[in-house]
Parts: C-alpha cells; sequence; structure tokens
C-alpha cells in the first residue's frame, strides 16, 4: 500500500495541484489516479506556464483564433477542454466516493476577485458549460468571493473557495457556505448533492512570517529559533479546530440529517519553500479526518517515496495557539500579514491570468506568419 492510500484511510484525500494538456494526453494524470489521487486543482499560474511552454495548444489556438473569439475566450476555450477531459478520468472517482471525491477545479477570472455580482455570473456561466457533476468553480477568500460563495451554494454549485489564510477569513467561509445550504434546502434543493472544500494556504504563511521573525534582535534568539517554521501549520490546526466545531455544531448537525456534506478543508500551498525543512513537512503534518491535500508533482513525488502518514493534525493544538501567542506578544502582526498574503495572492493569480492573455495573442501572431 503506497503513501497516497495510507493518507487516504486516516480520512485524508491526496490531490494534485497540476494539470496541462501533455499530462492529460500521455497518460499520467491517469496514473495518478490508479495509485490513489482522487482529484485535481487548477489556477491561472499553472494555465500559463501550460499554454506559454507548450506547442500542444499551437494548433487549437491558431484555429480558435479565425472564429472570431477574444484571446479570453480562446484560453476559456482551451481550458474548458482540459478541465473537462480530466473530470472524465475523475468521473468513477466520483461515483465510486458517492461523490466525495473525483473532481477537478476551475477558477473564475481574478480579476473578479473583488466582484461578487461578476464572479457569480461567470462562475453559473462556467459551470453550465463544463456541464460535468464533477466540476468545482473556484472563487477566492475576499468578502466579495464569500458573497458569492453563498449565492452559488444556494443555487447548487459545487464550489472551491481559494486563498484563505486568516481564521478570520475562515470563520466567514464557513458561515457562507452553511448560510448557502440552508437557502438552497429552504428552496427544495437536495443538499446531498452540493460539494465544496476551503483552500487554507500554509506554507506562504511560514515564509511571510519566518521573514519577520529572523529580523527580531539577538535577545530574542530562543523566540525565534522557537517559532521558524511553524506558523503556518499552527495556524491549520487552528483552522481544523474550527472545522469540528462548526460542523459538530446543533445548526449543522439540522442540515446533515437532510443530507448535506461538510465544507473539508483543503491544505493547499503545501510545498516546502525553506530547503532546510523536510520536502513533505506540509503533507506529514496535516493528515486528518475530512481534509483534503492539493500537491504539486515534486511534493507529490517526495510523499510517495519517503513520507510518513500518520494522523498529527490532531496534536499541539494548544501548542498551536501559545506560538500564535508568542508571535504577537513579540510584535508581529499575524493578520496584518495575512491579509498582505490574500492581496498578493490575488496580484499573482490576476497577473499570471493577463499574462496568460498576452502569451495567447502573441503566440496566434507568430503562429499565424
Amino acid at each position: 500500500m503506497n503513501n497516497i492510500l495510507k493518507a487516504q484511510l486516516l480520512g485524508q484525500s491526496i490531490w494534485y495541484d497540476n494539470i496541462n494538456r501533455e499530462l492529460i494526453n500521455n497518460g499520467y494524470i491517469k496514473n495518478l489516479l490508479d495509485i490513489g489521487v482522487t482529484g485535481l486543482t487548477s489556477n491561472p499560474t499553472l494555465f500559463e506556464k501550460a499554454i506559454s511552454s507548450s506547442k500542444l495548444y499551437d494548433d487549437d489556438l491558431l484555429n480558435l483564433s479565425k472564429s472570431g473569439l477574444s484571446n479570453e475566450q480562446i484560453f476559456e476555450s482551451l481550458a474548458i477542454d482540459d478541465i473537462r477531459n480530466v473530470a472524465k478520468l475523475l468521473l468513477p472517482i466520483y461515483k465510486e466516493t458517492n461523490k466525495k471525491d473525483g473532481y477537478v477545479s476551475l477558477e473564475v477570472n481574478p480579476n473578479l476577485a473583488f466582484n461578487s455580482k461578476g464572479t457569480i455570473q461567470e462562475a453559473k456561466r462556467i459551470f453550465n458549460k463544463l456541464d460535468s457533476p464533477n466540476i468545482m468553480i473556484k472563487v477566492p477568500g475576499t468578502n466579495e468571493g464569500v458573497i458569492a460563495l453563498k449565492e452559488l451554494i444556494s443555487e447548487g454549485i459545487n464550489i472551491n473557495v481559494t486563498l484563505i489564510f486568516s481564521q478570520e477569513s475562515y470563520f466567514r467561509v464557513r458561515e457562507g457556505y452553511i448560510s448557502g445550504l440552508e437557502k438552497f434546502e429552504k428552496n427544495g434543493g437536495d443538499l446531498s448533492q452540493v460539494h465544496s472544500v476551503a483552500s487554507f494556504f500554509i506554507s506562504r504563511v511560514d515564509t511571510i512570517i519566518d521573514n519577520q521573525l529572523n529580523m527580531l534582535p539577538s535577545d530574542l534568539h530562543f523566540i525565534r529559533q522557537k517559532l521558524l517554521s511553524s506558523i503556518g501549520i499552527s495556524n491549520a490546526k487552528i483552522a481544523y479546530e474550527a472545522f469540528k466545531n462548526t460542523f459538530n455544531s446543533e445548526r449543522f448537525k439540522q442540515l446533515l440529517t437532510k443530507g448535506a456534506n461538510v465544507q473539508r478543508p483543503l491544505w493547499a500551498s503545501t510545498s516546502t519553500k525553506n530547503r532546510d525543512l523536510s520536502d513533505v513537512l506540509y503533507i506529514d503534518s496535516l493528515i486528518g479526518e475530512n481534509t483534503v491535500n492539493t500537491v504539486p508533482d515534486n511534493t507529490l513525488k517526495a510523499f510517495i517515496d519517503h513520507g510518513s502518514p500518520s494522523i498529527r493534525l490532531y496534536d499541539g493544538v494548544f501548542q498551536a495557539e501559545e506560538n500564535i501567542g508568542l508571535l504577537e506578544s513579540n510584535g508581529i502582526n499575524l493578520d496584518k500579514s495575512l491579509d498582505q498574503l490574500l492581496i498578493e495572492g490575488i496580484q499573482s493569480f490576476t497577473q499570471s491570468y493577463d499574462e496568460l492573455i498576452l502569451n495567447i495573442e502573441s503566440k496566434i501572431k507568430s503562429l499565424s506568419h
């Protein structure tokens, strides 16, 4: 039994954080599903790399350019083809797991991150266009994204809420999901059909906080050593406690009796950025019941090779709270840093999306000559 299946037995689904046409065509993704991966996530950065650095899309780019579509529509057409093909590969898993797993996620245009109405319209349009039950539409964990989440869940659309960093944002996301379910049920919807994950980002937290810890004065060396590379996991452990409290509440239990599904925490940004740390730190440390970890290629290979699947998510919650308290008492404002990470995450995805559209334009010009 490999480490992916061992994690599954402990309650965690391993998803693959990558997508491109080559991996679909050469059977790589199918092989991953055969060894236990149960879902895929995409984002604008992944698509930007795939389309810009590959010749696999060139014929389609040329053909689509003659159809009068805008560059944005051309990208959407390419992305939808890839997502639809992956959804077909995942459909047996979706059925075998009674709709718990087997999803592929596609992001709404990140330029709409602060536009709830635009996000709702785009999410509905893309979901209907894909026309497959095992699609999750990704919306950001901004205030406007949460408004969209509530509305989309109330219409029975599966949602992956992305770029969640802070406990406050995560509270709003859980509230939005449950409120959406309540509205859906009130309108006669079948709660068992709706699934959602809340993508909580991990390693980026350590990157920004470690930079600040390294600037602490030398007399705080002990504090620095104690807290370095610990805050991302501490933040996730506190989030998981909040998840359990919310989805064991009387309010949610009423929905549970009507077939509702919990909104699983999905650990994202789980590659190790610091080379002094274990390359499987953010998988091994965060395995627990009703969770997902979406993993990039090199981290997944490392986990298969030398991961150590064990339930560690429930350990050290008091220590996690103490770590964050120590951070604050030594002048590092975690909330401010996490708000900054959300803005940077949106900017990064927006930049990738905009670059992708420009690259499509220049690629079409070069292919046309």
